[in-house]
């Protein structure tokens, strides 16, 4: 049995982790962009200082990214489901999916998820199935063992 408030709580603790390692990498990145004014500036000095404001701007979007998923996990619906929709946790095989925020895999009660956005295309074979039924999914069918 899956305990889905330790499921949220795992990806809300996970996603928060992202988000401050996005935002802590943002501000060095835009640390290395400000030039000493004062001085006069190299070629090369100007040159890097725009790198790293490429590279903060590239974080910084990451950083909106982890901020937006904190914000969908937190508004994720995690009750009880009898059919895959958002909040759901289905198992297929030996994999855990958590319907509703794209996540890399992580662990949590000593079982492997991932998470899966509703414009994943699995999402689409998946939708309204409940357990024991079958989708097929890029050539393979697949079964849903478990829906909590």
């Amino acid at each position: 049995m899956i305990d889905k408030s330790h499921l949220r709580a795992t990806m809300l603790a996970l996603t928060e982790a992202e988000l401050a390692q996005a935002h802590k990498t943002y501000e060095r990145f835009l640390s290395g962009a400000r030039l000493d004014r004062s001085e006069p500036i190299e070629n090369d000095e100007q040159a890097q200082a725009e790198r790293s404001a490429d590279l903060a701007e590239a974080f910084d979007d990451l950083e909106h990214e982890a901020s937006a998923k904190l914000a969908a996990i937190a508004q994720l619906d995690f009750g009880p489901r009898n059919e895959v929709a958002p909040g759901a946790a289905v198992k297929i095989g030996d994999r855990y999916l958590v319907i509703g925020v794209s996540t890399g895999e992580f662990t949590c009660q000593g079982q492997k998820f991932v998470g899966i956005s509703q414009a994943a295309p699995i999402y689409a074979a998946l939708e309204g199935k409940t357990s024991g039924e079958t989708c097929e999914f890029r050539g393979r069918v697949l079964r849903i063992s478990e829906i909590y």
